[in-house]
Parts: structure tokens; sequence; C-alpha cells
């Protein structure tokens, strides 16, 4: 119990403190990118301009028509940095990520899949407590499996087999890692 409690608080803040460096570097290129792209607004407008009419032909647009929008657009800094950033960058600058956000949901998802192999031994099940745990996690790696396979129209089945054998496998080498050390898991 104590391992699976220190394991899932040790994890969930590993989680969450991984999720938040990466959700931070990843929202720092970002800002870097469209502080650029501002940047490029203002210095060379002629090339952006070109650019952007550049783009709007490549979506079927005739040249009159790409040159009459991009020029609409460019009128606007905002509009013309907001644009640039979808259509160049395929940025949408309103939706750039929340590290905090992604940190905390990222802990609270380790932590509700951490609790289910360990609920057994919080409940003192006594003897039966790792075959519930084994149990119990299985049902759930097989409900989650299943249910990500059927959000993304995949086959069901697959999808919950697939997450009770990568499930099963990393279960398994954490028991025998244990094992090795002398933490006896069972």
């Amino acid at each position: 119990l104590l391992a699976g409690l220190a394991g899932l608080f040790a994890g969930a803040f590993s989680m969450a403190a991984g999720e938040d460096v990466s959700m931070r570097s990843q929202r720092d290129i970002y800002e870097f990118e469209l502080a650029k792209e501002r940047i490029e607004l203002v210095e060379w407008p002629e090339e952006e301009l070109e650019e952007l009419e550049l783009i709007y032909q490549a979506k079927g647009l005739s040249a009159e028509e790409a040159s009459t929008v991009a020029q609409r657009v460019m009128a606007d800094p905002e509009v013309a940095l907001d644009t640039m950033a979808r259509e160049e960058l395929g940025l949408d600058p309103s939706e750039l990520g929340s590290p905090r956000g992604a940190a905390f949901a990222s802990f609270l998802a380790f932590v509700g899949g951490a609790l289910v192999p360990i609920a057994p031994y919080l409940l003192q099940a006594g003897d039966l407590a790792f075959s519930l745990s084994a149990g119990l996690s299985a049902a759930a790696l097989l409900i989650v499996g299943s249910t990500l396979a059927s959000m993304s129209g995949r086959t069901v089945w697959w999808g919950g087999l697939r997450m009770l054998l990568a499930g099963g496998a990393a279960a398994t080498v954490t028991y025998g890692i244990g094992s090795l050390v002398g933490i006896p898991l069972g």
C-alpha cells in the first residue's frame, strides 16, 4: 500500500511537471513564432502580402481574388497577424494551451488511473487484494482502451485488448523489477 501510494504521488507529480514543462515550451515556441510573424508584417509587408496571396491562390482563388482578399486582410495589423498565424504557421493564436491546466489534468488522470490497482489495498481486502487489484486493473484497461477505440472509430475489442496487453506488459515489468530489488508486490 505504501509503495502504491508513493508511486501514485511520485508519478502524478512527475506527469504534471512534465506536462507543464512541455506545454510551456510549446507555448514559448508558438509565441516566438507569432512575434517573428508580427515583425515580418511590420518590416516586410509587401513580401507578407505576396505570401498571403499565394496561400489564397493555393486554396483555389484566382490571382485577382487572392490579391483583393489579401489586401483587405493586411489592412488591419491584428487581422493580418491572426490570419498569417493560422494560414502560414497553422496556429490559432487564441488557443495556445494552458500549461497549468494541462498539468492539473495530467495529475488528476494519473491519480485516477493509479487508484484503480491500489484500491483493494486501501480497502484492506486482505488476501484478495492482489487478485482484486489485477482484476480491476485489467477491467479498467479494457474499458479505457475500448472507449478510446470507439471514440476514434476503431475496432472496440481490439482497442481494449491492445490497452490490456500494453498495461499487462508494464505491470509485468514493474512486478519483475520490484521482485529483483526485493520489494514484495504481491
